[in-house]
């Protein structure tokens, strides 16, 4: 943040008041008004924070007018199309590119990390089999600082590098296993000599009876999705992150908190929204009907994974997105599966409809994704904790970023109430 000489005046009940304001390297000027409840006795009414900055951060930049997405000052595509998903997880938690020898060792150390306790298998087996993948998730993220207590310390900088660590590396193996107890087959172990998106993908479809080999389409689709959802800004799972953090909570108890906050279907649920849709149209002669409905505003029908609340032009990460689902449709073929036909046809149709293009409804991130992983063989509950995975590096910045600011307080919202003043208790005879 670059302090300025610019001030705004503010005029509360014939009072007139002077508040700094801030310009930030991008975006817009932001007012500041910590001071203003104890010089003027107001506060400031802003349901959901659209128009509140919470803090100061140097990690990710979005402007949705422009469709644009900048980690550190990278451009998502450039990043997207030329670099892969650990260098970004670098340079997310450091703020620059890595050389090739310090990203070695930095891909040496969460290759390493990638293990879990064993004793965390008797944790997944106190779930039921039919538990969803994400309760899972949140119970042994949760979980996880009652086996790793030399890395719940916020105060010591080591500790705080090793929980990172450990959060980053550890993640696909959590997210596969949930996988692998909800459909009963057994756990599959990383291994050290595949990368971050291979071992990932081979946890997850691997089984005792047979070999099973990473094809590197899927594997480089995987890395994208990585990638393209490694951090957003202050979006609500990650606002979560910072909030629960903020009453010094330690590293896993605030990461279990952006889960369950992502599990929300406002949230992380878009591209499992997207799919539902999909099979609701069910046949690639009924998308006309569905379009149409799309058209009408009377119809409470809307086409998921088309526009972004953010994003009024277009999404960034889209454009990269596609490439990576004709690369994985071309391999794996849409002929038997209904949903991909649909997807395909209905993309083609609406982007060349100009009622789309003049609201700006292009695909997004969520529509590419969706249909990648559905591709993949993943079922629809294992869209959201895919998405976990990915964001897990862009809570844990943003979480060491908090720690590390000397303006960190706790959190503490004000509110509007609109309730009952002051009565008194009535006996409950009397009543």
């Amino acid at each position: 943040m670059t302090d300025s000489n610019k001030t705004a005046t503010l005029t509360v009940h014939g009072e007139t008041y002077e508040l700094p304001v801030h310009s930030p390297t991008a975006g817009p000027d932001v007012i500041d008004i910590r001071k203003l409840y104890g010089q003027a006795g107001v506060f400031t009414y802003d349901p959901g924070f659209t128009s509140t900055a919470s803090c100061d951060s140097t990690i990710t930049f979005i402007d949705g007018d422009k469709g644009e997405l900048l980690h550190r000052g990278y451009p998502i595509d450039q990043l997207a199309g030329k670099s892969h998903f650990l260098e970004v997880c670098y340079l997310l938690l450091y703020g620059e590119l890595p050389t090739a020898a310090v990203l070695e060792k930095f891909e040496t150390t969460i290759t390493r990390h990638t293990m879990l306790h064993e004793q965390m298998q008797y944790f997944y087996r106190g779930f039921r089999r039919d538990a969803h993948p994400m309760a899972i998730m949140v119970g042994v993220v949760g979980a996880m600082s009652a086996f790793y207590h030399d890395s719940t310390d916020i105060a010591d900088p080591h500790q705080r590098e090793v929980a990172s660590h450990r959060l980053i590396a550890k993640m696909p193996t959590i997210a596969a296993w949930a996988y692998k107890y909800h459909i009963g087959q057994p756990f599959v172990y990383p291994r050290n000599d595949l990368d971050y998106a291979s071992n990932f993908l081979r946890m997850c479809f691997a089984v005792p009876a047979e070999d099973y080999e990473v094809n590197p389409i899927l594997s480089r689709a995987m890395d994208r999705i990585f990638t393209l959802h490694a951090d957003h800004e202050q979006n609500a799972s990650t606002s979560t992150v910072r909030l629960a953090s903020s009453s010094g909570a330690n590293p896993f108890a605030c990461i279990a908190a952006g889960i369950a906050c992502l599990w929300g279907p406002a949230h992380g649920g878009a591209n499992q929204a997207c799919l539902e849709m999909l099979e609701e149209i069910g046949s690639v002669d009924r998308i006309p009907e569905y379009i149409d409905r799309a058209k009408d505003k009377a119809d409470p029908f809307r086409l998921m994974g088309f526009g972004h609340r953010v994003y009024k032009n277009f999404d960034p990460r889209a454009k990269v997105m596609k490439q990576s689902a004709d690369e994985v449709l071309d391999l794996l073929g849409i002929e038997d599966n209904p949903k991909l036909q649909v997807a395909k046809a209905l993309e083609k149709q609406a982007l060349e409809d100009p009622y789309f293009a003049e609201k700006k409804l292009f695909p997004n991130v969520d529509f590419y994704s969706g249909i990648i992983l559905e591709a993949m063989g993943f079922p629809t509950s294992m869209f959201t904790p895919i998405f976990a995975l990915s964001r897990t590096v862009g809570w844990v910045s943003q979480w060491k970023e908090m720690i590390a600011d000397p303006q960190n307080k706790i959190g503490r919202p004000r509110q509007l109430y609109l309730g009952e003043t002051t009565r008194d208790y009535v006996d409950i005879e009397k009543r």
